[in-house]
């Protein structure tokens, strides 16, 4: 294996060198003094497997409903790029994903939220692909578009019934949310420290379906991915701050979470096709897709 992947990695080595060469002469030599350059280290840069003509097989990855949207787009642009590999999702929620690559099934589990300790210790390695930002929405005839933390708190326990308590219209809150297991729920209650406490009237199965309900239930408060907003909801600001990519980046933003591709084992001890995947989404095409489902990319 070891000499296997050692002929892996000459052979993106010399593939990189040759597309160099096709560039222009004076910006591909290297410079003639001796002064050290940061460059990026050459195991980021080489592919884990041979040219994409030779790259063939299959990945399988299942798990959260709210990285549906990044797995269908890395799955349809891997299968374009390498059209020897099948890219196959399925959307069973993260903890069934991570269960799922832990028990050898798929290749990949995804996750909207961090691996918890006993997932590490049984072997699941987080691989943190991009940053999701959580949305807190309302029904769009709502006409509070701000709320504290404490707030958020108090209506997801439970103690805050209706909206005239807030300063809003009279009107019962709808507590919509996401069933036990969502990876969107666990991120959700963790960040608010409101585990095990919430008054939910509604768990729904997916980010579509709390979307859904939201939208159509008057005084309806769910929370969703930041990339699925639209106009059928609001998307209330939060201590004053809005749900954007630049709040979360600058940590003004409080809601936000991991979305982790897990395997079992590092990376690098899996088949090629799955090693040139994150390979690829760790390369500026990869980034710029994450960033075209309205995702925040790992630096």
């Amino acid at each position: 294996m070891k000499n296997r992947m050692i002929a892996f990695i000459a052979a993106g080595i010399l593939v990189v060198g040759s597309l160099t060469g096709c560039g222009n002469t004076a910006d591909t030599q290297a410079p003639a003094n001796d002064t050290p350059t940061e460059s990026t280290p050459a195991a980021e840069k080489t592919p884990a497997a041979e040219a994409s003509a030779d790259l063939s097989g299959s990945i399988s990855m299942s798990g959260s409903t709210s990285m549906e949207k990044l797995a269908n787009a890395v799955a349809e642009s891997f299968m374009a790029k390498y059209p020897g590999v099948t890219v196959t999702a399925e959307f069973t929620g993260s903890s069934a994903g991570i269960e799922s690559v832990l028990a050898g099934s798929v290749d990949i589990g995804n996750s909207s939220r961090n691996l918890k300790d006993e997932e590490k210790s049984s072997g699941a390695v987080e691989n943190i692909v991009a940053i999701d930002g959580i949305a807190v929405v309302v029904d769009p005839a709502n006409t509070l578009a701000d709320l504290t933390q404490d707030q958020l708190i108090s209506i997801y326990k439970g103690e805050t019934k209706n909206w005239s308590e807030l300063g809003g219209a009279d009107q019962a809150i709808v507590v919509v949310g996401r069933e036990a297991g969502s990876g969107t729920r666990g991120a959700f209650e963790e960040l608010l420290g409101i585990e095990d406490t919430c008054a939910y009237a509604n768990e729904l199965d997916s980010t579509g379906a709390v979307m859904a309900k939201v939208a159509s239930t008057p005084g309806a408060i769910g929370y969703v991915s930041l990339d699925v907003i639209d106009d059928s909801v609001i998307a209330v600001k939060l201590d004053g701050v809005e749900p954007t990519e630049e709040n979360i980046k600058a940590g003004s933003y409080a809601l936000s979470r991991p979305f982790v591709m897990a395997t079992n084992g590092e990376i690098s001890a899996q088949k090629p096709e799955v090693q040139e995947l994150f390979h690829f989404l760790a390369s500026d095409e990869g980034k710029q897709l994450v960033k075209s489902v309205g995702l925040i990319t790992v630096d």
